[in-house]
């Protein structure tokens, strides 16, 4: 290869790289249908608007991963304060659950540049812990939490129940790992 066209290859503009788009953000009120992600996680409504409801109430805090192009592509609540006090006790310990990034933009450091702001908020309202709840059977969020630095510290029966769009009640049972990281 000529050295003009080594020159040229590294002279190349840059492509456009969709992380770059990307916007870490706190949800807003006029986010929440985009949180049921075309439909798949409609069930969800009330449970999305009573945690942003908490939030208002500084209980809770959401994040999303807005892609002007294209909408919300990825989302994590963290439950400051519960009734569970071993999850989330309003100074030391929080819970980070629903956690989820659109399939179409997976794996390419979304979810690891979400987490590092949660705990960069996190340490800033000087908590030192965080919880999460992870399916047993869900071995790429096991593997991700892992590689973060969480640790798997009990088992958790995973029950929990909701009501859905629909108001009828609906009772989940997914066995999970209890997950750790001091921060």
């Amino acid at each position: 290869m000529k050295m003009n066209e080594q020159l040229r290859i590294h002279k190349q503009p840059h492509t456009f790289d969709w992380k770059d788009q990307v916007i870490i953000r706190h949800l807003i009120f006029e986010d929440l249908p985009e949180l049921e992600w075309d439909g798949e996680y409609t069930r969800y409504r009330k449970v999305y608007l009573r945690a942003y409801k908490s939030s208002n109430e500084g209980k809770t805090v959401i994040w999303v991963a807005d892609l002007p192009s294209t909408g919300i592509i990825g989302q994590v609540f963290l439950q400051l304060n519960s009734m569970r006090k071993d999850l989330a006790d309003g100074s030391f310990c929080a819970y980070l659950y629903s956690f989820r990034i659109k399939s179409n933009f997976r794996n390419a450091g979304l979810g690891k540049r979400m987490l590092d702001i949660v705990e960069d908020d996190l340490r800033k309202r000087h908590f030192q812990e965080i919880t999460l709840n992870v399916a047993k059977t869900n071995s790429d969020a096991i593997r991700f939490y892992q590689s973060n630095g969480y640790e798997i510290i009990d088992s958790e029966p995973g029950e929990w129940s909701f009501r859905d769009h629909n108001d009828k009640l609906q009772r989940v049972v997914e066995p999970a790992w209890k997950m750790m990281k001091r921060i």
